[in-house]
Formats: C-alpha cells, sequence, structure tokens
C-alpha cells in the first residue's frame, strides 16, 4: 500500500518534544505532510529563540520516518512561520513574541568545509541570473578554487539545464547526498531530485525545508567558494537563506532598464538589512550586436545598472551582451565559459569571478592547478 500522512504520524509518535514530553503530533507543531512517491517533506513550527534546541528533535523526526518502509528520502525543517492567528499551547505570548522579534540574528551555523559562501541574487526573473551563476562558477573554478554550485531556485530550477545533468544524485549509506560534476564544479539542485515537469507546489516552509537539506544533507566536501544560485525577489525563501546562510557576500544581477532596476535595487536594500557584504552588480543583456550587419542596440537601455551601482557605492563587476551564443549553448548545457573560452563573454565572465575572488580572498591566493575542462 502507498504511503500516507497517517502513517508518516504514527511513527512521528515516538519523538518527543524535551520541555513538554508530548509527542511531535500532538503538540500541534507539524506543518502539512508532503509525499512524492518515496519523498516525505514537512517542517516544524518553532519560535525563533527554539532553534537550538529544537534541531535534535529535527533530526529524530528525521530518521522516525527514514525508518518507513519505502521511504528514500527526508525533508525535515524547522520554521518559525505558521498560519496568522494560530496560537498554540505554550507559546511566548504577544510581547516575548516582539522580543524575539527584535533581538539581534545569531551567527548562521557554519557549513563544514565551505570556507565561503556567496549567492548570486536578482530582484526580478528573467535577467540571467542562473546562467550568470553558471558561468561565474566555472570561472572561479578555471582559477584552480574547490567551487561547489548550490541550485536554490527551488521553483525555477534552471542549474541542471545549463550544466547538461540529468542523473539523479547517489547516497551514501548514511543517507547523505552525493552532489553531481561538471566542467569542474560540484553541483547541487532540486531539479536532480523531482522530475522536470512536477509543479513545486510547496509553501514557505517546505522551500526552507528543501533548502536546507540541500545546504547541510549533502557531501560537498572542501570547498573554496559555494556559489548559491538564490531564487528570484526577495521573499520569505531568500530573506530566510540570507539570514541562516554564512554567506560571505553577493552578487546582483540586473537589466539595464528602470524596471528591472526598480526590483535590483530591492535585492541590494535586502542584504544591506542582514549585513552581507555586496561583492557587485553585473549590467546582464546590456547590448545586442546584429549577427548580420553588426549594427549594435541597446534593446533594455544601457548603463543603468553602472549608475545604479555608483548611486549605492557598491562595486560594478561588469557588462554582458545579450548574445544568441551564449543562449544557444545554455539551452545545450554547454556553458561559454567552458565550451568557448575564447569568446567575448567567456572574457566577460573570468573578469568578473577574478574581481569577485579577489574581494572574497585579499592578496596571497594559493590557487591549485586549475581542472582539466573538455571543450567540444
Amino acid at each position: 500500500m502507498p504511503l500516507t500522512p497517517a502513517d508518516v504520524q504514527r511513527a512521528l509518535e515516538l519523538v518527543k518534544l524535551p520541555a513538554s514530553g508530548q509527542s511531535l503530533p500532538a503538540s500541534g507543531r507539524l506543518t502539512e505532510i508532503r509525499i512524492d512517491g518515496s519523498k516525505v517533506m514537512f517542517a516544524i513550527a518553532i519560535d525563533p529563540t527554539e532553534a537550538r534546541a529544537m534541531e535534535p528533535v529535527r533530526a529524530a523526526a528525521e530518521n522516525a520516518v527514514r525508518g518507513l518502509p519505502g521511504v528514500t528520502n527526508v525533508l525535515v525543517g524547522l520554521t518559525a512561520e505558521r498560519p496568522a492567528g494560530e496560537v498554540r499551547q505554550g507559546a511566548p505570548g504577544p510581547r516575548a513574541q516582539t522580543a524575539a522579534h527584535n533581538a539581534p540574528q545569531g551567527r548562521p551555523l557554519g557549513l563544514p568545509g565551505i570556507h565561503r559562501v556567496i549567492a548570486v541574487a536578482s530582484g526580478k526573473g528573467g535577467v540571467g541570473k542562473s546562467t550568470t551563476a553558471c558561468n561565474l562558477a566555472i570561472a572561479l573554478a578555471a582559477q584552480g578554487l574547490r567551487i561547489g554550485l548550490l541550485d536554490a531556485d527551488i521553483f525555477g530550477p534552471s542549474i541542471p539545464k545549463l550544466f547538461g545533468l540529468s542523473a539523479k544524485p547517489e547516497q551514501t549509506p548514511d543517507k547523505k547526498i552525493v552532489p553531481l560534476e561538471a566542467y569542474g564544479v560540484k553541483v547541487m539542485s532540486i531539479g536532480f531530485l523531482v522530475d522536470e515537469e512536477t509543479p513545486m507546489i510547496w509553501r514557505g516552509p517546505m522551500v526552507m525545508s528543501a533548502l536546507t537539506q540541500l545546504l547541510r544533507e549533502v557531501l560537498w566536501g572542501e570547498l573554496d567558494v559555494m556559489v548559491v544560485d538564490m531564487p528570484p525577489g526577495t521573499g520569505d525563501a531568500q530573506l530566510t537563506m540570507a539570514q541562516h546562510t554564512p554567506l560571505a557576500g553577493a552578487v546582483i544581477v540586473s537589466t539595464p532598464q528602470d524596471l528591472a532596476l526598480i526590483d535590483a535595487r530591492r535585492g541590494v536594500g535586502m542584504f544591506q538589512k542582514v549585513n552581507v557584504p555586496l561583492l557587485g552588480i553585473v549590467e546582464n543583456m546590456s547590448t545586442f550586436t546584429c549577427p548580420n550587419c553588426g549594427h549594435v542596440s541597446h534593446l533594455f537601455g544601457h548603463g543603468g545598472a553602472r549608475r545604479e551601482a555608483e548611486k549605492l557605492g557598491v562595486p560594478f563587476l561588469g557588462e554582458l551582451p545579450l548574445s544568441m551564443e551564449v543562449r544557444e549553448r545554455s539551452d545545450a548545457g554547454k556553458p561559454v565559459v567552458a565550451t568557448l573560452p575564447g569568446s567575448q563573454e567567456a572574457g566577460i565572465y573570468r573578469q568578473m569571478a577574478a574581481q569577485v575572488w579577489a574581494r572574497l580572498s585579499g592578496e596571497g591566493v594559493d590557487r591549485r592547478q586549475p581542472p582539466r575542462i573538455v571543450i567540444e
């Protein structure tokens, strides 16, 4: 018989809360339990001050559900989100909640073996953020650095397509996920775990559960830099990632026109609010050169991101053209930095990567031999 939410709840009856001794289902803290084949996903509602104390409960819940017949993957997260107006037994009153909300945020938990984490973000979708993250990661790897790329865009994972990866990641006996690898970069995406055409109709807690597992239950090994392809916008998922991931900096991608720059400002403002350094702004689709006559057009305007960077006091990393070559190679899973290294676009990405690494590392970088990349 197929697994049901009731089966999961029965397994979770054995998981007790440390303070009250209540079972997890009886506590009213469980969010909706979602089952996708052999995968089970849910979150546990907590108050922000309980995060450290409830981590053993989260781990126990994960182990309890993983022991059910037919279950191969479990996503369990801790979330402070709960439906408006809901009051749990034993939950702090309004004054305590206000104090917790105004208290300084604790330091994000470190990721073992990962020395620096950077976000590639945008205020809106469709500006080339994932393409930039992909090529930036490969350009960093070409400098001899150990690079990982986490696709945190749960609702629109593009990284598998951009890297030409479609295999399912393997799992170790202790249920750790082994990332895939291409062009010298270790890659992990929710797109490897769900069918390409499956709609991701998930609430905030489920998104954070998935991101938590992709961050902390993947065998990343030693990395000099992890590049995180962030979801577009400045909503709950983006803010939570920024607050709870030890980000060393962020790169903002925008197109030149005012409509995109309005959203880019919001992205800059979000990272500034959570004290994440801005590594720079990228202007994508800056120019278009006609392949027939060579005429250069500014389809979306030109120079808007540079002016915005100067206005905000943020480094400007450079301009990327709207390129048919980049589009075709991205669709084919052959990123331009790896497969057309002599192109103008690949050179711009390498310059951006050099600027980013310089800001992250300072002087005296001990670089390793670059990985061998086969150009097809």
